[in-house]
């Protein structure tokens, strides 16, 4: 089993979305946490756009980083680059990946576009995780 962490600033959208999206399509395959810089609380848009496409994250929530389980993972990948430069050194055989997404959570404007926002960070998020696991060759297909 491939264990993953997601790391972000607060833990509050990118890295939870990308926990759900990991947990919902690795099939059992991946061990997922998530966690950031600090703890704040997982946003109910990043909720609310996730229940759009059937996966539920209202039960996930925001974590700091645990040095000792991040110690235990195979790879690591940061959403931002707060979280890239910050994250706590981790030894060679942590693979680490970063993927620049941008953060919804202070977008100004309409509720609308506020949403559609989300919703872009959310697809992205979607996108790389998919690209993600169709990448790893000896992930037995169910």
């Amino acid at each position: 089993m491939l264990k993953i962490m997601f790391l972000c600033s607060g833990n509050s959208c990118r890295s939870q979305i990308a926990e759900g999206f990991a947990r919902e399509f690795g099939m059992g395959h991946f061990e997922v946490h998530s966690a950031g810089l600090l703890a704040t609380r997982v946003h109910p848009r990043a909720i609310a756009v996730m229940k759009e496409v059937g996966i539920d994250i209202s039960g996930q929530y925001s974590k700091e980083i645990d040095e000792d389980l991040l110690q235990q993972m195979d790879m690591v990948i940061t959403l931002c680059g707060n979280a890239e430069a910050s994250c706590p050194a981790t030894p060679p055989a942590i693979e680490r990946l970063h993927w620049p997404i941008h953060d919804p959570v202070g977008m100004i404007g309409s509720e609308k576009e506020i949403l559609s926002a989300f919703r872009t960070t959310r697809d992205e998020i979607r996108k790389r995780i998919e690209r993600f696991i169709s990448g790893i060759k000896d992930l037995p297909r169910v």
